[in-house]
């Protein structure tokens, strides 16, 4: 059978690029669009050009949203191998204007919708052999990159709710990674963020110096990871995931890379033991 996919906000841009990639690896993707009109529409053009996927509508901000796309994937397929946490926002704002409100805005996309998606799917992944969870991040999260003055390309002075939001992304990462580790009913689950680089999106308003095809490689390389790939981590662009700080890995990846050398497991060792399975109360769980 066929991996099932799942790519969140993927209607266009580096979702619609994954979603095209992962359909030509052979998976069944379900493409993730919050209109349903605008998601029909790109399967259609993917197919058209032999990627061949299926539109599904999700909302990320509305968790009914999300439980019915889960109970479709249950019906239809019976797991899920691969969620690609891809929907994101960016609110702009300068830091010393930044209100509560641009910050929840922000946070209710880029973290608390793929908290939900993961939340809401586990059932779903704990299904599949071999499951992999890819939240798409920034380097604009890296904190030793920014308070070092690097510049990421783009208007720093207003992103600064979304590279906030995405340095949160990244330790809920690192935090997935850690509890699944180990835990035996869910050490299958492979959880790591992926930070494309400055791509050329409507979220950058086409001002990005990568392509989509190059922002995706990461992403579609995280999402079909073998057996032994690692999990926890950032991997930037087409690096693999270790602490290659200098491509932007945020600060999550050093302290997760750090971890793993201390471990003694193959998986996570030294990692503490987390319940995270309690978060979905679907009737297809």
């Amino acid at each position: 059978m066929d991996a099932v996919a799942l790519v969140t906000g993927a209607n266009k841009g580096l979702g619609r690029e994954t979603a095209r990639s992962l359909a030509e690896r052979g998976m069944a993707v379900l493409l993730g669009s919050r209109d349903a009109e605008r998601g029909a529409a790109a399967a259609r053009r993917l197919a058209a050009e032999g990627a061949p996927v299926t539109p599904i509508r999700l909302d990320v901000t509305d968790a009914a949203s999300i439980e019915a796309a889960g109970e479709r994937i249950a019906r239809e397929h019976g797991r899920l191998d691969v969620l690609v946490n891809n929907a994101g926002t960016v609110v702009e704002s300068a830091a010393a204007e930044m209100t509560a409100d641009v910050l929840r805005r922000t946070f209710e996309v880029n973290v608390f919708g793929a908290a939900t998606a993961v939340g809401t799917l586990l059932p779903l992944l704990r299904r599949s052999p071999a499951a992999r969870v890819v939240n798409v991040s920034s380097t604009t999260a890296s904190l030793a990159l920014t308070s070092g003055g690097r510049d990421f390309g783009g208007d720093a002075a207003v992103r600064a709710a979304y590279s906030t939001s995405k340095t949160a992304l990244n330790m809920l990462t690192v935090q997935y990674a850690r509890a699944f580790a180990d835990d035996p009913a869910l050490a299958h689950i492979k959880v790591n963020a992926a930070t494309p680089g400055y791509v050329a999106t409507d979220l950058t308003r086409g001002r990005g110096t990568r392509t989509v095809a190059e922002g995706a490689r990461v992403i579609v390389r995280l999402a079909t990871l073998p057996a032994d790939g690692p999990s926890g981590g950032s991997s930037t662009r087409t690096a693999p995931c270790r602490g290659d700080h200098g491509h932007g890995a945020a600060s999550a990846e050093r302290g997760a890379h750090a971890a793993r050398r201390r471990g003694s497991g193959a998986r996570g060792g030294g990692q503490t033991r987390q319940d995270l399975t309690s978060s979905s109360s679907a009737a297809w769980s």
